[in-house]
């Protein structure tokens, strides 16, 4: 059973930073590309990053391009977001996704190709 289990959202302030984590499990971590996805209350999931499966590329949304670092540690099976300069535009839940992507060292930007999903985690940035 693949699980992804999103932490480290909290109420922050803006110009502050936060570092989410997403574990997963139940999955052959290194075959997946993995991504980040906000999604604020009345609007639609949005692209945040996403990280090939080697982490050799990163793609990044133009909001927060600059500001926010995606990364990963295939040996514990870990995927990381730093999120710096913080606005109030950021809040949202952010959601960790996994997208096989056997033999492919690229990511997808697209909600569609994502196989497999967490649940999410509330970030709120004040002004």
């Amino acid at each position: 059973q693949v699980q992804l289990v999103e932490s480290g959202g909290e109420l922050a302030q803006a110009g502050g930073s936060l570092r989410l984590s997403c574990a997963a499990s139940g999955l052959t971590f290194g075959s997946y590309a993995m991504g980040w996805f906000r999604q604020a209350p009345g609007k639609e999931r949005e692209f945040v990053a996403a990280l090939s499966r080697t982490g050799g590329r990163t793609y990044y949304a133009d909001s927060v391009k600059g500001r926010f670092t995606i990364s990963r540690d295939n040996a514990k099976s870990m995927v990381y977001l730093q999120m710096n300069s913080l606005k109030p535009e950021d809040t949202a839940v952010y959601f960790c996704a996994a997208d096989l992507r056997y033999g492919m060292a690229t990511a997808s930007s697209s909600v569609n190709d994502y196989d497999y999903w967490g649940q999410g985690t509330q970030v709120t940035v004040s002004s």
